[in-house]
């Protein structure tokens, strides 16, 4: 129940954002869980493993089947020749000729030729219960379930997967919108400089040296405006995918933080067991050491009991019995490949319990690496805050000295151009910071 208030709470949340054509970081999110194409592909494993479980539990249950078989055929399938005087002594031949006629008495002297079973029907239904089959049936609804579980992990996976690519695009995004904004004031800036240098100009006070500057900075300016802007566009046709929405023509709602907040470091060691990842590895030793002891079972011994009915005619007699039965199967030569089967089984545990040990060092890597990550975004954040200041300042500066007469255009221009650079580097700095928190909580498992 609470699983399908969940899914139609997504569908509705995602239907407002459509509604709307705009959408926060939370309703892109959501959107990606339902209608995302790989997402989708790994719930359509999950709910495969799901059905193999159920499946291999059928095998609990008894095996019942039915066969019914009609036929006809142009000769008996059983004939037999009887010579009647074969059988007659002299005394009964006597009796016989003095009631039968001589012509019925000439015919017991040929042979008669009788022929059975040219059609009829057969029917027969039986039930076997498997009462031991070297724990095949057990171990094998066991490693359906653990298949099942890893179905699950699996689709975990992938929707970290989506997620990440989703909030990856987003602030990215988010990255560009930010650079469009400071672009917009750095042009707006220019146009005042422009305003001012073009008055100079004609009034001969300044060097018409100063505004073709001035003006070569502005073309830069659009020229970086025509690729933030395709930049965005391309983006959020990225996104839309990963979302699994139809247009790619939508805003995105956003606010930033300037008192960003550093996240706490978490006990990796405690972590790592509850990591997707671990837990699939887990699993897949879980499922090798089933598949060691369902190839054990093969050679074991099998044990089945039975009951069935059964019905034919093929005297012309309508004739039916039941029965019960017990079947014992012992492989004897099997096992001589078999030993060599067990063996690889064996070899493949032995793999797997290496695979998780060497794994889970490298999970553990990744999430130290992941740390490192939040550590210096953080810190590129703040030294980011820091430039800004500092960048503004001394454009300030440059603009009261350049007013003044005692600074050049260029190193007015440079101040402005170390300005956009230092908001830009806030604006990555942020973004980043924002997918490596994702990333570091990915990697302990939240």
């Amino acid at each position: 129940m609470r699983k399908l208030f969940t899914t139609v709470a997504t569908l509705a949340v995602c239907l407002v954002g459509l509604a709307q054509n705009n959408y926060t970081l939370e309703q892109l999110r959501d959107s990606a869980k339902v209608n995302n194409s790989a997402l989708k592909t790994a719930r359509y494993d999950a709910q495969a493993a799901t059905e193999q479980r159920k499946e291999a539990f059928t095998k609990f249950f008894p095996n019942i089947s039915a066969a019914g078989v009609w036929f006809a055929t142009n000769n008996g399938m059983a004939k037999v020749e009887i010579d009647p005087s074969k059988y007659l002594s002299p005394s009964i031949a006597q009796i016989l000729a003095q009631i039968l006629p001589a012509e019925a008495i000439a015919a017991l002297g040929n042979p008669i030729s009788i022929e059975m079973m040219k059609n009829g029907l057969l029917g027969s239904v039986m039930a076997v219960q498997p009462v031991f089959a070297g724990g095949q049936i057990v171990n094998g609804n066991k490693l359906a379930k653990v298949g099942e579980e890893a179905g699950q992990l699996q689709l975990q996976l992938a929707e970290n997967e989506a997620v990440h690519g989703v909030e990856e695009y987003f602030w990215k995004l988010v990255s560009l919108e930010e650079k469009v904004k400071t672009i917009n004031a750095v042009e707006q800036l220019l146009n005042d400089i422009n305003k001012n240098v073009s008055a100079a100009v004609d009034a001969e006070v300044v060097l018409r040296n100063d505004l073709l500057q001035v003006q070569l900075r502005q073309n830069d300016i659009e020229s970086q405006k025509l690729k933030l802007n395709n930049g965005i566009r391309l983006v959020k046709m990225l996104l839309a995918q990963l979302c699994g929405l139809q247009e790619d023509d939508f805003t995105i709602t956003y606010a930033l933080r300037e008192d960003l907040p550093m996240v706490p470091r978490e006990d990796h060691a405690a972590a790592l067991p509850q990591t997707t990842e671990y837990k699939l590895l887990g699993k897949q030793l879980e499922a090798t050491q089933l598949q060691k002891k369902m190839a054990v079972g093969k050679y074991l011994p099998t044990l089945a009991v039975g009951a069935g009915y059964s019905y034919h005619n093929l005297l012309d007699r309508d004739h039916n019995f039941g029965m019960i039965f017990a079947t014992v199967r012992i492989p004897i030569s099997d096992w001589w490949g078999g030993s060599h089967a067990i063996k690889r089984k064996k070899l493949a545990v032995l793999k797997a319990q290496e695979d998780l040990d060497s794994k889970s060092r490298l999970l553990s890597i990744r999430m130290q690496n992941a740390w490192n990550g939040v550590e210096e975004s953080w810190e590129e954040y703040a030294i980011a805050l820091k430039s800004i200041e500092q960048a503004q300042e001394n454009l300030r500066i440059y603009k009261n000295c350049y007013d003044a007469g005692t600074s050049t255009m260029t190193d007015l221009l440079q101040a402005q151009l170390l300005y956009q650079q230092a908001m830009d580097k806030k604006t990555e700095a942020y973004s980043a910071y924002m997918i490596k928190v994702l990333e570091y909580n990915q990697a302990i498992g939240k």
